[in-house]
């Protein structure tokens, strides 16, 4: 095999070799769009792992003609910046700065880059699988197209194996093994990149067997980004909602001892507070909120004692999810019908005229239950 690794070896240059992720490279979508336009501008690229957040920035790069730095949010910091600054006012070319894990970046660390993005010395495109709207300062957030990637198909994932079966010899493959390492996946073709790569140089062989037996290998045991980290997330997520302390805090002792982002445990624990708690204990956003704080000021590893105490509060918590589905089912009747007319007595008498039309008029302060559109009337959202 070649040394140079298999997921390089195999990486797409061009969109038309490029696998998923069709609402944004398919035809008329928008990624495909810019590229076809030469169309310039910084991205954000949010999604899973393994579904192509670094293959698209490369692709984007040669296809406008632009230099490339990649760097890693988790090492990089102010120096590397000034280095890109630097080859960036030295180059006649457009600079694309990919950042991956941007969200490892602190709010200092985006406030010094904002002003060079903002005078478009480099064009930025940073990879999260972080939400941005968290992880990302508002004026650089303003200043960035998100685009959101989607988790890889079966068939996708098929594809990407068998592209990679063909970069590391003749080997054959069996149908029960290909559905194995696609379930092994679990839509990210790195994983599946990864196995390939790590059995047949083990074994030269792909069969069930010697794919579970190359997974004994300790790098591929653990990986923060793939199956585990999203499988441990689900288990604890899961023993909360459930009411099972022990369980949930064994899965959070799992995701500590890993060496997981406390942020990323503590705004699950945010979310959950709100969606499976609710109504039936609402002070439970507030112990929820009170541990990210927690875990921002303080740090590993005393804030994994903060992340316990919340995970016993909110396991022992009653659960109530009517807020949750309300929000659910009142999107739904939004999609569906789009935006109803706002009832005339609940709009905002501002002129002269719209009171004329009856803007305001039979509003009553309390006890009026008759507010929806004409065409939900009587539609209750919360169900208790």
């Amino acid at each position: 095999m070649n040394s140079e690794p298999l997921a390089s070896q195999i990486r797409p240059n061009t969109l038309s070799a490029f696998v998923g992720q069709s609402h944004l490279v398919g035809k008329d979508k928008p990624l495909r769009v810019a590229i076809k336009k030469g169309l310039l501008f910084s991205i954000l690229f949010w999604g899973p792992p393994g579904v192509g957040k670094t293959t698209l920035a490369r692709i984007y790069a040669k296809s406008l003609k632009a230099d490339f730095v990649n760097l890693s949010a988790v090492s990089a910091g102010k120096a590397d910046i000034r280095k890109v600054i630097e080859q960036a006012d030295a180059s006649s070319q457009p600079t694309i700065l990919f950042l991956d894990e941007n969200h490892r970046f602190n709010q200092a660390q985006q406030d010094f880059l904002l002003p060079f993005v903002e005078k478009g010395t480099l064009t930025l495109i940073g990879a999260t699988t972080e939400n941005p709207s968290f992880e990302v300062i508002s004026p650089l957030l303003s200043r960035c197209r998100v685009f959101i990637l989607k988790e890889l198909s079966e068939k996708e994932i098929s594809l990407i194996i068998d592209r990679a079966i063909s970069a590391v010899g003749k080997v054959k493959l069996s149908a029960t093994a290909r559905n194995w390492l696609i379930s092994f996946a679990n839509g990210d073709a790195r994983q599946a990149i990864s196995i390939i790569e790590s059995t047949y140089g083990l074994y030269r062989k792909l069969t069930v067997a010697s794919l579970k037996d190359a997974l004994q290998s300790q790098h591929l045991r653990f990986d923060k980004k793939g199956e585990e980290h999203y499988n441990t997330i689900s288990a604890f997520i899961k023993s909360m909602r459930a009411s099972d302390p022990d369980a949930a805090v064994y899965y959070l002792a799992r995701m500590v001892e890993a060496g997981e982002d406390p942020l990323f445990i503590a705004r699950r624990m945010v979310i959950f507070a709100s969606e499976d708690i609710g109504l039936a204990q609402p002070t439970a956003l507030v112990v929820a909120n009170e541990v990210f704080s927690a875990c921002q000021v303080i740090g590993y590893p005393e804030c994994a004692i903060n992340l316990a105490h919340g995970v016993a509060y909110l396991a022992n918590a009653k659960k109530d999810r009517s807020a949750y589905d309300a929000l659910r089912s009142a999107q739904k009747d939004i999609k569906s019908y789009g935006n109803l007319p706002i009832p005339l007595k609940l709009r905002n008498a501002t002129t002269g005229f719209n009171e004329f039309l009856g803007y305001g008029q039979g509003y009553q302060k309390y006890g009026d239950k008759d507010l929806l559109p004409t065409k939900l009337k009587g539609k209750k959202y919360f169900k208790k």
